[in-house]
């Protein structure tokens, strides 16, 4: 029976990733200071009498030593998240996500525990050479621009991840994750379906920032969980910097909007908000994110599986059950 170790467990990817595991007859811990997680996320999860949550954070390295030194596999997913949270608290998410992957790390290694780092398709910064492979160089904004310091603390954060592999044979894992989208998934932080599907349900303006014509590529949490458990099997895996997304479902954020409006039967109309506006003088933004999956697909011949209306209309279907009395049947 495997212990898994999850930080940042009662968020969005940490959740249902502990509720995979669960199901699989596994023992889960999930490490979250809740600042951004939510309990309600997991509390179906402590009736299986196989999972526990600890509301402490991964800044704790005595918490964190003794969470790891019981575990045959971690994964570290706990990070300042959302555009919003890095624009506001740049410094408060630079220790979250720098001094929080040093303490992780350092305690994996004391225990050559096999760890998964989640980082983000937000390394590649302003690259336009599309699709975004593994190998390509990165093109960051200026330091003086607090959007970036996301960008700059999770390539750090995957430099430290390699170090360790390369220097002390820790068997560590690097993922890119593109996108990630599904029930659960909070808009508070500045995720665009959730708050598009809020505002659609709501008959409210759906606001699109900047001329809607940037595009993303959205995969289904359910996939990402398979990629994941299957990477940490893959011994090819180990020391490798992996994309996990969806790099056949890419539209733009007008277009994402339109079809919510259209799935929701939503009297909403689109307002557009510059991103100065919306945002401090000189915010910058990625006008595409595209994964090439090459490595993946030849690691573990992954392919996502859940096509983008059958995810919105997911999102729909949970949001409004959390919406109840708000939302106008």
């Amino acid at each position: 029976m495997q212990k898994v170790f999850i930080t940042g467990g009662a968020g969005f990817i940490g959740s249902h990733l502990a509720e995979s595991y669960i199901q699989q007859g596994c023992n889960v811990v999930a490490l979250d200071d809740l600042s951004t997680g939510r309990e309600e996320n997991v509390a179906p999860l402590m009736a299986s009498g196989r999972f526990k949550l600890i509301k402490d954070s991964v800044l704790d390295q005595k918490i964190v030593d003794e969470l790891m030194q019981d575990c045959d596999v971690c994964y570290h997913l706990a990070a300042a998240v959302g555009v919003y949270t890095i624009v506001e608290k740049p410094l408060n998410s630079l220790m979250t996500n720098l001094k929080g992957t040093e303490v992780v790390l350092a305690a994996a290694d004391k225990y050559q525990k096999k760890i998964l780092i989640a980082s983000t398709s937000e390394v590649y910064g302003k690259s336009n050479k599309f699709p975004f492979s593994e190998a390509d160089d990165t093109i960051m904004g200026a330091t003086d621009k607090s959007r970036w310091s996301y960008a700059y603390a999770k390539a750090i954060d995957e430099f430290m991840a390699l170090a360790y592999h390369q220097e002390k044979k820790l068997p560590a894992l690097v993922v890119r994750f593109f996108n990630t989208v599904g029930p659960r998934q909070t808009g508070r932080y500045g995720m665009v379906i959730p708050n598009f599907v809020r505002q659609a349900l709501l008959n409210e303006d759906i606001t699109i920032f900047g001329d809607g014509h940037q595009s993303r590529c959205f995969i289904y949490v359910g996939d990402v969980i398979d990629a994941v458990q299957r990477l940490v099997e893959t011994p090819q895996a180990l020391g490798q910097i992996i994309n996990v997304g969806n790099n056949n479902l890419e539209i733009s954020i007008e277009d994402l909007a339109k079809k919510i409006i259209e799935l929701t039967g939503s009297k909403s109309k689109l307002t557009y908000i510059p991103y100065e506006k919306a945002y401090p003088l000189g915010f910058e933004d990625m006008e595409r994110r595209v994964p090439d999956l090459f490595k993946i697909k030849k690691l573990i011949g992954f392919q996502p599986k859940v096509q983008l209306e059958e995810i919105l209309q997911m999102v729909i279907a949970h949001k409004k059950t959390k919406l109840g009395d708000l939302y106008k049947y």
